[in-house]
């Protein structure tokens, strides 16, 4: 289940959702599927049956939306508004996504959550008890407001009517809700109520959580990684050890959660892999693998050989002559067979099978040529820890897509390997180990193959009693919950009235052990060994500690904030430091000043002491001024603390001064120094005394920095200061300079020039306002600098952005990086990048913004001249302050002006008479007709004569849906999710008989393992002509001669009638004719021909759309 967050209701949408765990462009859906199957309620949530309420949604013109997701009209439940989420097309997964979604919870007050049960169905309109429900529970939130399915049901089996899901081009969503209060849900001590501590998931790392836990709880491998060597000086997010050395002490004695991120910064992933969800089995070799090679030539190398390596021996042995071949191989986890096995131990005897090699599939025996033998593989020795991963997940060839296998499989608490006198072991295989193992934990997947849930059943110190380990929550559970609810197969409803002979409903089990990690009892003792502080380094215990004690006092803090006030005090030093190398625009970042932390009760008085012992400024020579936000978004010293004023509290000070209502005070700490730098008392100042603050530019250099701050009096005039800005500046004594007084920078940048013979009052100049002043410039000599005058650069600083391009193919990989300025235009970016580039013709550039959430580009290029400033590439879908520095291009060969104002289609031309397929783009005028696109075509394809018509068809899972109009236009054509096909039309339909018929002809097969009414279509589609009265042998012999099948293959074939999904077996003595005439069936691909045989052609690795990955990225440790 995958939590999506929408926009506000009256925001509009953009092209995709403002959250970051969405609507990733690529790639396997990012976030966990949660079981179907709804999960046990902690016990103290039971608090009333909830009110329920079914809500229905009919939608029509469905496959024709073109819309990515889709809201259902708000409906009410326990007094709660909520709606349904649906995206037609899939949220990036093949498979219609559904959710339940809070409708106005961006209008909830801070803190909401509410529970639900709830259940998502898409109705089937022919059968209904083929209806696709699902169940669930979720506590709904601000964070998770909605909760659903992304992978609800296969796209396929949802457009194709004859399911009976969409009807007359219409489907039908049924929400069922249940609407309950929780009762101490978020209080639940995980420490406390079982002693154990759980994991926080990142995003889509449940299945990392649940490795890690089963891996820490096996207390050999926690003290062999507490050895493993590592220093005061490394850092966890840089060093594998030393991150699972701090993660393991933290789950061993923190009270809290612990979180992955250093641990996962130290495996080299970045957020995007954290929102990736990956394979257990696959991390826990690789990582496995990582930390075998960090233990070499270290006090614990060769620990995970000794905890997880087992051998076992394949061999070859001839039947008729003394021959065997044998081969020695190790192995750290065990993949066993789910499918076809009971259990355990029939997995194993699987295993062990032997294979006969004979017939044509004889051995070539060294010295004996081709003989009869028995192949197989025998195990020498078990390791003292048994992983067994179970092949949950398999590739089916029929259906041409990765499957979970849900079906029962039993596991025992003790594994037997000796059974039936050692029928597994090898002859060399050593007798005297006794091979008895008891179950140690049970990792468990919830859901389905396009993502899910991981979690664990653990027995920590091997007693009777398990613990379920589920990301943050730990709970006791009971054996029983731990492994028979986790053999997986079918589930049994009660039945609702027994009176009847009704036949119960049965459910399959989406949650089921996925991997099974056993301890040998002849180990046990070893294994489970105790660990306490002695086996942690020093240096770790010590950093861990000062990290738990800074923690603590962060807490601490916290709890008692509203006792304090946090005053932060800048000085000119602070000025001096900061302006021109952190800062620009004002005086001073707050944040990075000094800071104190006084009782609110204390006197201000009390807090000059405190000044005057840290900074070493004795009391009567301070002075603090207050700052103020101004309208224009400054922020400056406004005025000098009154003496009232200090003899206030602290607390009452800040009240007074911060209208904000937070925690902190914020002052100017004015001192006034003498010739030899030691503290003054400070000067009278009067309502006629400004205090002002002077900044210097250099154009040489293109620097700024402060240069001291002075008292004025209003009515005098910046000549009279001239001298000593000049001195401040170390210019000499006759050096003309240019004074501006810096206003505002946001939204844009004010910076003004003073007139320096009018008063400062006639300028409007006041107390904490600053003044940037630079050598006067001839205008012979401005042309040097790039920055002439403090406006100038001020404005290149404000609006200065360093952009990192990408190249759209690799857009992982910073390929250079810009300087530019956020007031380019969109012909001033690719004009840069153009020349960069070296390419003549800047419009050849096509740019694409990057999403910030997915680190990924963003799904649509930006268009020509789309944006008016750099500013606006950059921003996340109006999102401010969220932007970005990245930006992806790609080179065209055409101008992107002449591009958009064309269409361009992949269209798969099929050959008459030759046994090949080849894909054209065609690009047009948006304008253009698909008489057109055939014209077009024509110059371009070998056709099997001159005067050949041809056509435009839109094919969809092997379906022939529509032939288009040679009149329509292509604006409008999809070829996203339809393949477009072009054919010569055959002489023979352009000649049709008053009682000819044009029918579809399509492959199929049915899958033994479905209900039997199921067909599966595959291959391509074609349509045929058909003679009234002809019989089903001449149809067969036309079909045979078209597809030019051997006579020994179609004999196989059967042919069937199907309509609405439901075949027809043909004789060859019928009419086919006499099947084909009803007209009232919606859509003539709901009636067709049907070829029953199996599906021969070689599997691709892609799908129809090019433009859908299927495949999941491959799980990699990079340091």
């Amino acid at each position: 289940m995958t939590m999506m967050t929408p926009p506000p209701l009256d925001q509009q949408e953009d092209e995709e959702m403002l959250v970051p765990h969405q609507e990733f462009t690529e790639g396997p859906q990012p976030m966990e599927v949660i079981s179907a199957e709804p999960a046990t309620a902690p016990e103290n949530q039971q608090v009333e049956d909830p009110p329920t309420f079914k809500y229905r949604w009919t939608i029509e013109n469905f496959s024709r939306m073109n819309t990515k997701k889709l809201y259902s009209d708000m409906f009410f439940v326990g007094g709660y508004k909520w709606r349904v989420l649906i995206f037609p097309k899939g949220n990036n997964v093949d498979h219609l996504s559904l959710y339940l979604d809070v409708a106005d919870s961006t209008t909830l007050p801070y803190g909401w959550s509410r529970y639900a049960q709830f259940s998502l169905a898409v109705v089937n309109q022919i059968h209904g008890k083929y209806t696709i429900r699902k169940d669930t529970q979720h506590q709904f939130n601000g964070r998770e407001s909605d909760w659903g399915f992304t992978s609800f049901m296969s796209l396929s089996e949802l457009y194709d009517p004859s399911r009976g899901y969409l009807v007359n081009d219409t489907c039908v969503i049924e929400a069922e809700v249940g609407v309950r209060k929780v009762v101490d849900y978020w209080s639940y001590d995980s420490k406390k109520e079982t002693g154990y501590v759980g994991l926080k998931n990142q995003g889509a790392t449940c299945y990392m959580n649940s490795l890690l836990q089963t891996l820490y709880h096996i207390p050999y491998f926690r003290k062999a990684v507490y050895h493993m060597p590592t220093t005061e000086n490394d850092m966890p997010s840089g060093s594998i050890p030393l991150a699972l050395q701090s993660l393991f002490y933290k789950l061993q004695y923190s009270d809290n959660s612990v979180a992955t991120k250093e641990l996962t910064k130290s495996f080299g992933w970045d957020t995007y892999d954290s929102f990736m969800q990956h394979d257990v089995q696959e991390l826990n070799r690789v990582l496995c693998e990582k930390l075998e090679d960090k233990m070499k030539g270290t006090v614990v190398e060769g620990t995970i050989q000794h905890l997880f390596e087992g051998h076992h021996m394949n061999y070859i042995e001839c039947i008729n002559v003394d021959y065997k071949s044998t081969r020695k191989e190790s192995f750290y986890d065990l993949q066993l067979d789910v499918k076809g096995c009971r259990d355990v131990y029939a997995s194993f005897d699987k295993y062990v099978e032997v294979e006969r090699l004979e017939g044509d599939n004889k051995y070539q025996a060294e010295n004996h040529g081709l003989q009869d033998a028995k192949k197989g593989v025998l195990f020498i020795d078990f390791p003292p820890v048994l992983q067994l991963q179970l092949k949950r997940f398999e590739y089916d060839f029929m259906r041409d897509t990765m499957v979970k296998i849900n079906d029962r499989y039993e596991f025992p608490l003790q594994l037997d390997l000796d059974r039936d006198n050692g029928r597994y072991l090898s002859p060399d295989a050593d007798r005297r180990v006794r091979n008895l193992y008891t179950l140690h934990s049970v990792l468990v997947h919830s859901g389905g193959v396009h993502g899910g849930h991981y979690y664990a059943f653990i027995r920590p110190t091997l007693s009777d009693q398990w613990f379920k380990f589920d990301d943050e929550r730990v709970t006791k559970e009971d054996a029983k919950r731990a492994l028979e609810e986790q053999y997986g197969g079918e589930e049994e409803l009660p039945q609702t009235n027994p009176g009847f002979n009704n036949t119960p409903f049965k459910f399959t089990k989406y949650s089921n052990a996925y991997m099974l990690v056993y301890i040998r009892e002849s180990d046990k003792e070893k294994i489970m060994c105790n660990v306490d502080e002695k086996d942690i380094a020093e240096h770790l215990r010590v950093r861990l500690k000062k990290e738990q004690e800074e923690k603590e006092h962060k807490k601490k803090e916290k709890a008692e904030a509203h006792l304090y006030t946090i005053i932060k005090v800048a000085r000119n030093e602070d000025l001096a430091e900061q302006i021109g190398r952190e800062i620009f625009f004002d005086l001073v970042d707050h944040d990075k000043v000094r800071s104190f932390r006084i009782q609110k009760q204390l006197p201000f008085n009390h807090f000059k002491e405190e000044v005057a012992k840290e900074l070493g400024i004795p009391v009567q020579f301070q002075r603090f001024w207050l700052w103020a936000k101004r309208q224009n978004h400054t922020y400056r010293p406004n005025r000098p603390l009154l003496p009232q004023e200090e003899a206030q509290s602290v607390g009452q000070l800040r009240e007074v001064s911060n209208k904000a209502h937070n925690a902190e005070l914020k002052l100017f700490l004015e001192v006034e120094l003498g010739p030899d730098l030691s503290p003054l008392s400070p000067p009278l100042k009067t309502k006629e005394d400004i205090l002002l603050f002077f900044k210097l530019y250099d154009p040489e250099k293109e620097a700024l920095r402060f240069a001291g701050r002075l008292f004025v009096k209003a009515l005098g005039k910046p000549t009279e200061i001239l001298p000593k800005l000049i001195e401040m500046a170390e210019f000499p004594a006759n050096e003309e300079i240019e004074l501006y007084e810096e206003i505002k920078f946001e939204p844009n940048v004010m910076c003004e020039h003073i007139d320096k013979r009018i008063s400062f009052k006639s300028s409007q100049l006041e107390d904490g306002d600053i003044i940037c002043y630079q050598k006067t410039l001839t205008s012979a000599n401005r042309d040097q600098f790039r920055y002439p005058d403090v406006p100038s650069f001020l404005e290149y600083v404000r609006n200065r952005q360093v952009v990192h391009f990408r190249s759209l193919e690799k857009p992982k990989e910073d390929d250079f990086s810009l300087e530019l300025s956020k007031l380019f235009t969109y012909d001033d970016v690719v004009e840069r990048v153009a020349c960069h580039l070296g390419l003549d013709d800047p419009t050849k550039i096509r740019l694409t913004s990057h999403n910030c959430y997915s680190q990924q580009p963003k799904p649509q290029p930006i268009k020509y001249r789309g944006v008016d400033h750099l500013s606006d590439m950059l921003a996340h879908y109006n999102q401010l302050p969220q932007t970005s520095d990245i930006l992806y291009y790609e080179i065209l060969d055409i101008p992107l002006p002449e591009l958009q104002g064309l269409k361009t289609l992949k269209v798969a031309f099929h050959h008459a008479t030759k046994e090949e397929v080849a894909i054209h783009s065609i690009r047009l005028p948006k304008n253009s007709t698909v008489a057109d696109v055939i014209n077009d075509l024509k110059n371009k394809v070998e056709l099997s004569r001159p005067d050949a018509e041809l056509r435009l068809l839109e094919v969809f899972y092997h379906k022939i849906y529509k032939i288009f109009p040679l009149g329509e236009k292509i604006e409008n054509i999809n070829d996203q999710y339809w393949t477009l096909r072009a054919e010569e039309i055959p002489e023979e339909e352009k000649n049709l008989g008053p009682h000819d018929r044009l029918i579809h002809v399509y492959h199929f097969t049915r899958d033994p393992n479905q209900n039997q009414m199921q067909v599966q279509n595959f291959g391509e589609p074609f349509f045929l002509v058909i003679k009234e009265g002809e019989a089903l042998a001449d149809v067969k012999l036309r079909i045979q001669k078209k597809l030019q099948v051997p006579d020994e293959e179609f004999a196989k074939w059967k042919i069937a009638f199907i309509s609405l999904g439901r075949p027809e077996y043909l004789q060859d003595s019928d009419v086919v004719s006499n099947r084909f005439q009803r007209r009232d069936i919606y859509g003539a691909w709901e009636q067709y021909l049907g070829l029953e045989h199996s599906d021969t052609a070689p599997k691709r690795a892609y799908t129809t759309n090019q433009n859908r990955h299927t495949f999941e990225k491959p799980v990699k440790i990079y340091n």
